[in-house]
């Protein structure tokens, strides 16, 4: 009897054991889910990043937006609500825009890549995807300063123009002074700066050339003194540029000797000269006369291109008026040495036969 009652006592152990296990691995797993419904959660909204961190005893999920925050701008492009894709492609078309470059009577249009520029959009994105709404994320662009500088030397052979001098002509026995034209070159510097800023900051406004003016050797302006002596009528007149100053009598050449008619110009100019008897007939057995009263060049000598032909003063002031000399141009002594001094070596001096 004592024999059964330990039997019954010991199954009766055994069965209690089995039960208290059963029901602390039935407790075990009803945590656990109860553990995984509290970490997943029940939203089922779908992301496109997914970064996972594991550590022995626990496992932390972090999840990336799956569109850009809205009113976001990489460079000035708005890329709000696009995904990483639709903001790639929406920032290299505005970056690959053209910069209009305008010049005085042409227009160019400068691509980024012409002058090396590039632009790390990938980074600018993913900046972008981790932003708040309304960031103005920056787009870092490179770009070759040596290149730009070069593509405005390019432009500069366009837009350069050399000055065109004033050309005088006589026009009905007047003295005429074409107008010419200034030139210009590209303020270079200034051309490099707007483009490297338009680059920079992922701009387009149209780059507006500018230059400075290239002034003309000669101008109507500054043309200076023009004689026009009329062979017949004897007289002398002075103008500055086109613009009439006096007009004077002069003796010209009698007929044996006459004063040639053509252009020529003022070579030399002699206050007080002396007199040299010229290499022709009339002259024959005269001898050198010196600065003086009996000169026959008076005070004033301003010898012209035309070989042996001079204008000048003489001692003689009752040949004005008259054709008596031996080729130069006579004016009464006053007369040479006001007009020595409104002339220059270089002047021109028209002789016409009027």
């Amino acid at each position: 009897m004592t024999r059964t009652r330990a039997a019954l006592t010991s199954a009766l152990v055994l069965l209690c054991a089995g039960a208290g296990f059963l029901a602390a691995s039935t407790l075990a797993a009803g945590a656990t889910r109860g553990l995984l419904e509290t970490v997943t959660g029940t939203d089922t909204t779908p992301v496109t990043t997914t970064t996972t961190a594991t550590t022995t005893d626990t496992t932390t999920t972090v999840t990336m937006p799956s569109v850009i925050a809205s009113d976001v701008t990489i460079g000035g492009t708005l890329v709000g609500g696009m995904t990483v894709d639709e903001a790639t492609a929406a920032v290299k078309e505005a970056f690959a825009r053209t910069i209009p470059v305008d010049g005085p009577a042409f227009e160019l249009l400068l691509a980024p890549q012409k002058v090396g520029a590039t632009a790390s959009i990938r980074s600018a994105v993913t900046t972008a995807l981790a932003a708040a709404p309304g960031t103005a994320v920056r787009l870092p662009v490179a770009v070759s300063s040596a290149r730009v500088q070069r593509y405005v030397a390019e432009v500069a052979k366009r837009y350069d123009r050399k000055p065109i001098d004033s050309v005088l002509v006589l026009r009905h026995q007047r003295p005429f002074v074409s107008p010419g034209r200034p030139g210009r070159t590209l303020k270079r510097l200034a051309a490099r700066q707007a483009i490297l800023t338009d680059l920079r900051q992922n701009r387009r406004v149209a780059v507006k050339l500018t230059g400075a003016n290239v002034p003309q050797a000669v101008s109507r302006k500054n043309f200076g003194p023009v004689i026009v002596i009329r062979n017949v009528s004897h007289s002398l007149t002075l103008y500055n540029g086109m613009r009439f100053v006096r007009r004077l009598g002069v003796a010209t050449g009698q007929p044996r000797y006459p004063t040639p008619n053509g252009r020529f110009s003022i070579v030399v100019m002699w206050k007080n000269p002396w007199w040299y008897p010229p290499n022709s007939a009339w002259a024959v057995g005269e001898k050198p006369v010196p600065p003086g009263p009996g000169n026959p060049l008076g005070t004033r000598w301003m010898g012209l291109s035309a070989s042996g032909v001079g204008i000048h003063g003489t001692p003689q002031p009752q040949s004005i008026g008259y054709s008596l000399s031996h080729g130069c141009i006579r004016m009464r002594i006053p007369d040479a040495e006001w007009l020595f001094e409104h002339v220059r070596v270089g002047a021109t001096v028209f002789i016409v036969p009027a």
